[in-house]
């Protein structure tokens, strides 16, 4: 089946979301106008206010896009029937290969950016994000009622096991201006998480 067509509004509202994510990438949330954004859409202003009443929402749910896309790029449900080792480090390497995409970083780099100038706006930013359950969260929850891991806060676990990949694959990149990680780095990054995290939470 073919889909059908996207209206115009919805169209219009997409190249508003992408030109958004490219200037706030770029320049940041200071030096981004709705006056840019609307250029680089290809839209008039009032087209910009219509679906966004303010830069700060604009912004707010450009980051909850860049939220979904981090969620769609990491896509593994728990499976009962394979090995935890064979899910988890396919997880795990999806994970990885996201975080090692430039462009993700750049605007997860302005997204701390404004976390540390405007606190009361980035709190609740951070609270419609947290909303969402992330592909981890999930697929842990699974395996602990499926008996295969440790009984627990899933949310405190994956939490955990986040950070053995972060600590390499995304602070040193967004904090320091890091390279990204090569694959071979990836792998074992991995595999170290991995081993880390099943030696302790596999039942």
């Amino acid at each position: 089946m073919t889909q059908a067509p996207k209206r115009l509004t919805d169209r219009k509202r997409d190249a508003i979301m992408g030109a958004a994510v490219e200037e706030f990438r770029t320049a940041g949330f200071e030096a981004t106008s709705m006056d840019r954004i609307a250029a680089a859409a290809g839209v008039s202003k009032r087209t910009v206010y219509n679906h966004f009443p303010s830069k700060e929402e604009l912004f707010a749910v450009m980051l909850e896009h860049l939220w979904d896309s981090s969620a769609a790029g990491v896509d593994v449900v728990y499976r009962a029937d394979q090995p935890l080792d064979v899910q988890l480090r396919h997880l795990l390497m999806q994970k990885l290969q996201l975080l090692a995409d430039q462009s993700f970083i750049d605007l997860a780099r302005t997204a701390m950016a404004e976390i540390i100038h405007s606190p009361d706006r980035a709190e609740r930013i951070v609270r419609r994000m947290g909303e969402k359950e992330s592909c981890e969260t999930a697929w842990i929850r699974a395996a602990m009622a499926d008996g295969r891991l440790a009984q627990g806060d899933a949310d405190f676990v994956a939490h955990q096991l986040q950070g053995l990949v972060k600590s390499f694959a995304f602070w040193p990149q967004v904090t320091l201006g890091q390279a990204p990680l090569t694959e071979a780095e990836r792998v074992r990054v991995a595999e170290a998480a991995l081993a880390m995290f099943l030696s302790y939470y596999a039942r």
